[in-house]
């Protein structure tokens, strides 16, 4: 029998195989390439997130050093490149810095860093953070006098005085003081005087009592009369002297506000622990319209007179009564009926700031409210004491006082006579406002470093 041979019919399934298998190994060496670029861009992207971070990090620090500083020294706006080295001193990539400045009256800085390395430049990560300094308005209220807390009031926020504090009343966040023990005197019930701790009393809740804390230095904080009178003449209200008894502001619920020239004014007898019993020039008996004005165009209104303030507030405004020369002049606020927000989503914002003192009126109404951070700069807040041996009459006790906002004087405050009362409120309410705290009203005085708001990636 014959035999067949079949010459090379192994070699196509080898061919096939050999195929096969190349396929194979250039897919998976292409899989491998893939994750291993992928890889390097996830450390790429996370090495520009960190870069990124350090850009942030920086400028914070920039402006630690120089809090006006908005263009990374250079003096004009630009964007601001700068390398980024690792700890041993080599470059591996850089970030790019775009600030925004504060808005008219606001502390709040919002800086944006996109960093990238020099390995992959083309994959970028984007940071924005806002930095805010702290309105003084933080605190309900702030004082560089002893003060005297009875025990009618709640205090919903934070309290301190560069002196001593008597807590007779309920505090809902800390009382703090700058002084181990002071000397208790009459302005704090105390006759004859005797020493006390920093913050003592019978209110509480005494867990929040902290003594002793660094000062509020009053001579350091961000506050200049001339800045606000300048920016109220380029962008804002300016008033000068009246030529009479000075202005009165009444806001309006649809965001205007009507300004009046006092003509005349006439007075109570009222009583404070610096002048004793004196004539208060607080009743207007006739005023004339000079315009109405809208609060968005006025961030700022500046009297260089007396001021009297009321109304509805709707849009955020500063109100500020201070003459020049300041060393030989004094203007005062006062405020004859109630001062309330339209809406308290941080949208409606009032500031008044006086030179020297802020009064409440005698004739207020029974149930007062107050919807303002209120600073007295080189004075205190107050209501006068309407007793019987000085011109006291039915008008002096009201049922209760509200404030939603900020008491901050260099005097101590206060708007209680007698235990009774016998002048004064039955109640006291003081709340904070958060709305206040990086946002407070246009030009209001900021303290301390700047601080983290929110951060982001973008």
């Amino acid at each position: 029998m014959k035999k067949t041979h079949y010459r090379g019919s192994i070699t196509p399934a080898i061919l096939v195989m050999a195929s096969s298998f190349l396929i194979v190994a250039y897919g998976l060496l292409a899989l491998l390439a893939l994750q291993i670029d992928s890889s390097n861009r996830q450390i790429a992207s996370q090495q520009a997130l960190n870069i990124a971070e350090a850009g942030i990090n920086y400028y914070r620090w920039h402006l630690a050093h120089d809090p006006l500083d908005y263009y990374d020294g250079t003096g004009s706006p630009n964007i601001y490149t700068h390398q980024y080295n690792d700890p041993e001193g080599g470059e591996i990539g850089a970030f790019s810095l775009e600030i925004e400045e504060p808005s008219d009256g606001s502390s709040i800085v919002t800086i944006r860093s996109t960093g990238w390395t020099d390995s992959d430049p083309n994959i970028q990560r984007t940071i924005e953070a806002r930095y805010g300094q702290a309105s003084l308005a933080r605190f309900s209220f702030l004082q560089n006098a002893s003060s005297w807390y009875g025990s009618g009031i709640t205090v919903n926020g934070q309290v301190h005085s560069n002196n001593g504090i008597r807590m007779d009343g309920t505090n809902t966040s800390t009382v703090s003081s700058a002084q181990q023990t002071y000397t208790c005197g009459s302005e704090t019930g105390c006759s004859p005087s005797t020493e006390q701790p920093g913050v003592w009393g019978s209110g509480g809740d005494q867990s929040l009592w902290d003594f002793p804390v660094p000062a509020v230095d009053f001579n350091s904080i961000s506050f200049d009369f001339a800045t606000m009178r300048n920016s109220a003449q380029s962008g804002g209200l300016y008033l000068g002297d009246s030529g009479a008894r000075g202005y009165h502001l009444v806001f309006n619920s649809n965001g205007t506000f009507d300004l009046r020239r006092v003509n005349y004014t006439s007075y109570y007898y009222g009583y404070d622990d610096v002048d004793g019993c004196q004539r208060r020039y607080q009743r207007i008996g006739s005023e004339t319209l000079i315009g109405t004005f809208s609060v968005d165009d006025n961030p700022i209104i500046f009297a260089e007179d007396y001021l009297w303030v009321e109304g509805d507030v709707r849009g955020r405004t500063n109100v500020v009564a201070a003459k020049f020369p300041l060393e030989t002049n004094n203007v005062d606020i006062w405020i004859p009926d109630n001062i309330e927000y339209t809406t308290y989503d941080g949208s409606d914002v009032l500031g008044l700031i006086a030179q020297n003192d802020i009064y409440f009126a005698r004739d207020i109404p029974d149930a007062f409210q107050i919807d303002a951070a209120m600073l007295a700069q080189t004075g205190k807040i107050i209501r006068h004491g309407y007793l019987w041996w000085c011109g006291g009459t039915s008008q002096a006790v009201k049922d209760s006082l509200t404030i939603n906002g900020g008491v901050i004087s260099f005097n101590k405050s206060y708007w209680n006579f007698g235990s009774s009362p016998t002048s004064g409120f039955i109640s006291r309410e003081i709340n904070y406002d958060g709305n206040l705290l990086f946002y407070p009203p246009p030009y209001f005085p900021t303290s301390g470093n700047f601080e983290l708001i929110d951060w982001k990636e973008i």
